[in-house]
C-alpha cells in the first residue's frame, strides 16, 4: 500500500481529534518523517497556530507564527509547497487548502537523504487529503477551531463565523475570497455563497446594530434567504420571503441591507437584487468602475416590500469586489471619508493578488487610513474573480458600460484607470 492509500485509510478511521496523529503515523512509516505539525489560520489571517492537545482554558494557546514574515506564511500566501535545507534535515512546508478555502500549513521534517524531488508533491497531495478530513471533522469537535484564535472571541464574532460557508472558494468559471474585521469582535457583516452546477449565488450583508442584536439579526436573515434559495424560488421572492421573516420578528425596528446576486455559470449572466448599502465595484481591463443598482428597501423595514432583479453581465478576466459601509464610509483622524476614489486605488493596486489575499490586503490599507487598529464599525470585503467557461459565449456587447434599461444595471462610464 503506499503512503497516499494509507493516509486516506488513515484519516477515515482516526477520531475527529486524531487526524494529526494519523497522518503522523503514516509519514513516520513512509518517509522516516522526524516531526509532523499542522498549523491552522487564525481569524484575523494574521499569524498561523499549532494544532495540538487543547490546554486549559486558563492557560494560554501555544506562541504563533506571523503570516507575514515567516516561512510557513509565505507558504500559506503562495500556495505552493517550499522546503528548509539544513545539514541532516529538510523541512517541507505544505499548504492545508479545500477547494481554495485555505486554512493553514502542515509542516514535515525529514532525513535530507529521504527527500527526493517528488517527495514534495507526494506530500501535498496529503496535505489537501488532510484539509478536506479537517472540514469533516470540525462537525464533531473544537480542537480545529481552538487552534485558529489568538485571542478569545466575542459570542456575536463566535455566531457570525459558524455562518459562514468558508472565507474562499474556487471553481474552474470563478475564485472568491473574503474578510471580516475586526475578526474577533465581528458583529452584523456576513456573506455567504452557495455552489450549483450551473450557478453561483452570492450574499453579502451589511448588518444594523452592534453585539448579540446585530448577531441574531444576521443569523435570522441569512438562514432565511437560505431557507428560500434550497426551496429553489427565484432571487427576488427570496429577498420577498427573508424580508417577511426579518419583519414578523422585529416590525420594522431591525433591519438589513443585503446584496444578493445569482451568477450564471455557462454565460456569465448575473442576476442582482440591490436591498440596501453593501457596494460593488468592478476591475475591468484596469478600470476600476463602481455599478449601481437600482436602490430598494433593505430587509424587513416595512411589511410585504416586493423586490425585483435587476441582470448584468461579466467578462472572463473581471474581478469584482464588494464591501461594506464599514469600508467606503470610514473616516480619517481628520474626518476624511475611505470613498470609492480611494477604494478603487487599493482595488487597482491589488489586482495582482489572489481573491483569497486581496480582502486582507484592503482591510490593512483602510486600518492605516482610519489611523487607529481597532474600527468603530464592521468591515467586510469580498473579492471574486470570474474566468467563465471555455465555452461561454460573447457577452461584450451586453456588457457594455453605457448599457441601461428597465432591468439593468447601471455602468457609468469607466473614469481613468487609479495610478
Amino acid at each position: 500500500m503506499n503512503a497516499y492509500e494509507e493516509a486516506e485509510r488513515a484519516l477515515r478511521a482516526a477520531p475527529p481529534h486524531g487526524l494529526l496523529d494519523a497522518i503522523r503515523g503514516v509519514l513516520t512509516r513512509h518517509y522516516r518523517a522526524g516531526s509532523v505539525e499542522l498549523l491552522m489560520a487564525d481569524y484575523s489571517l494574521t499569524a498561523l497556530l499549532p494544532v495540538s492537545a487543547l490546554p486549559p482554558a486558563t492557560e494560554p494557546l501555544a506562541e504563533p507564527l506571523s503570516i507575514d514574515n515567516s516561512p510557513q506564511g509565505r507558504v500559506f500566501g503562495a500556495q505552493e509547497p517550499a522546503r528548509e535545507e539544513y545539514a541532516e534535515a529538510t523541512v517541507v512546508h505544505l499548504p492545508v487548502t479545500v477547494r481554495g478555502d485555505r486554512l493553514g500549513v502542515l509542516t514535515v521534517t525529514l532525513p535530507t537523504d529521504a527527500c527526493s524531488p517528488a517527495i514534495p508533491t507526494e506530500l501535498a497531495d496529503i496535505a489537501e487529503m488532510l484539509a478536506h478530513a479537517v472540514t469533516v471533522a470540525e462537525r464533531d469537535t473544537d480542537l480545529y477551531r481552538r487552534a485558529r484564535r489568538k485571542d478569545r472571541l466575542t459570542l456575536a464574532a463566535e455566531m457570525q463565523w459558524e455562518l459562514l460557508p468558508g472565507r474562499a472558494c474556487s471553481r474552474d468559471e470563478y475564485a472568491i475570497g473574503a474578510q471580516l474585521e475586526p475578526a474577533y469582535a465581528v458583529h452584523g457583516d456576513n456573506f455567504d455563497w452557495s455552489a450549483g452546477a450551473d450557478h453561483l449565488v452570492l450574499t453579502v450583508t451589511n448588518g444594523m446594530g452592534e453585539g448579540i442584536d446585530a448577531a441574531l439579526l444576521s443569523s435570522l436573515t441569512i438562514n432565511a434567504l437560505r431557507n428560500a434559495r434550497r426551496a429553489g424560488i427565484p432571487l427576488a421572492d427570496q429577498a420577498a420571503l427573508a424580508d417577511q421573516a426579518v419583519y414578523a420578528q422585529h416590525r420594522g425596528d431591525a433591519y438589513l441591507s443585503v446584496l444578493l446576486l445569482d451568477f450564471e455559470l455557462t454565460t456569465g449572466r448575473v442576476q442582482v437584487v440591490d436591498a440596501g448599502s453593501p457596494r460593488l465595484l468592478l476591475l475591468r481591463e484596469g478600470m476600476v468602475t463602481p455599478i449601481d443598482f437600482d436602490a430598494q428597501l433593505p430587509l424587513g423595514m416595512f411589511e410585504e416590500t416586493d423586490y425585483t432583479a435587476q441582470e448584468f453581465h461579466v467578462r472572463p478576466g473581471d474581478r469584482l469586489v464588494f464591501v461594506s459601509d464599514g469600508v467606503h464610509a470610514v473616516a480619517s483622524p481628520a474626518g476624511e471619508a475611505y470613498g470609492e476614489r480611494a477604494l478603487a486605488r487599493s482595488i487597482s493596486a491589488t489586482r495582482l493578488l489572489p481573491p483569497a489575499e486581496m480582502p486582507r490586503a484592503v482591510l490593512r490599507e483602510l486600518t492605516g487610513h482610519r489611523g487607529r487598529p481597532v474600527p468603530d464599525d464592521d468591515a467586510l470585503v469580498v473579492c471574486l474573480d470570474w474566468y467563465g467557461r471555455p465555452t461561454a459565449p460573447d457577452h461584450a456587447s451586453s456588457a457594455d458600460p453605457e448599457r441601461r434599461d428597465t432591468h439593468s444595471a447601471t455602468f457609468p462610464a469607466p473614469p481613468h484607470a487609479p495610478r
